[in-house]
């Protein structure tokens, strides 16, 4: 099938070139989209150079820092519009091991919807992370799970593989979060859908060279997010409870 890589990028120069030559060697027949917001440390022209070199490379140039769940909607925008079969999102910093691609298409093609790289399944891993942030992440998956009856383990995972038509069916370009809480998000659309998920576990490893977008402003406001979409879903279930409603 046809696979679209989307890739956001945002201050990613001392990385860009090496994953990109990555991310060639381990799936040489993807095509793939760095989607940059003006970083003005010269990531898209650094990409754009390498794609010269490497070919099946698109650099789509956002006119300012416009935010994670922005830069997705727009990068599968692209694919669905360019007829892609499949679309693998995933970070730039080798956070996202680039040799693991062709194991979440492979499930793909065995007839997954959804391929998810996963912390929190059997298998997974996080080494090197302090006990802290690692206990942050996991308690944080179970929140969301508890509040928006999300059967994935790792929704806020940022590695995945999805089918073009199951993007279409779940309506992702009408999700509003825009930070990391936009995993979270379309982790709860893919819940409603009701398809075949996969969880795939990974090795995800810090970053080597540049610094985390990740901040403590950020994971208050996804947590956030989450409580709001929990609290509006349980308050409807019981407006539909109520007689008038049922009579309406």
């Amino acid at each position: 099938m046809r696979t679209l890589i989307v890739v956001p990028t945002f201050e990613e120069a001392t990385n860009v070139e090496p994953f990109l030559a990555a991310i060639r060697d381990a799936v040489p027949a993807a095509d793939i989209l760095i989607v940059d917001d003006s970083s003005p440390d010269g990531t898209a022209d650094l990409a754009e150079k390498a794609g010269a070199e490497l070919g099946q490379v698109k650099v789509l140039r956002r006119p300012k820092k416009d935010g994670l769940g922005n830069a997705y909607r727009a990068g599968f925008g692209v694919g669905m519009d360019e007829g892609y079969e499949t679309l693998v999102q995933m970070d730039v910093d080798f956070s996202h091991d680039p040799a693991q691609v062709p194991a979440l298409l492979a499930k793909i093609d065995e007839g997954a919807g959804v391929v998810i790289g996963s912390r929190y399944v059997p298998g997974g891993s996080t080494p090197h992370w302090p006990w802290y942030r690692r206990a942050l992440s996991k308690w944080g998956n179970r929140y969301a799970g508890v509040m928006l009856g999300i059967p994935i383990r790792d929704a806020t995972s940022g590695f995945r593989a999805y089918r073009g038509e199951v993007l279409r069916d779940i309506h992702f370009q009408d999700t509003v979060a825009n930070g990391y809480a936009f995993q979270m998000e379309v982790a709860y659309l893919l819940s409603k859908w009701g398809g075949a998920v996969q969880e795939l576990p990974i090795e995800f490893t810090d970053r080597v060279r540049g610094t985390s977008k990740m901040s403590a402003y950020i994971m208050a406001e996804d947590m956030l997010l989450v409580t709001w979409w929990g609290i509006r879903d349980r308050a409807l279930k019981l407006w539909r409870l109520l007689p008038f409603a049922r009579r309406a």
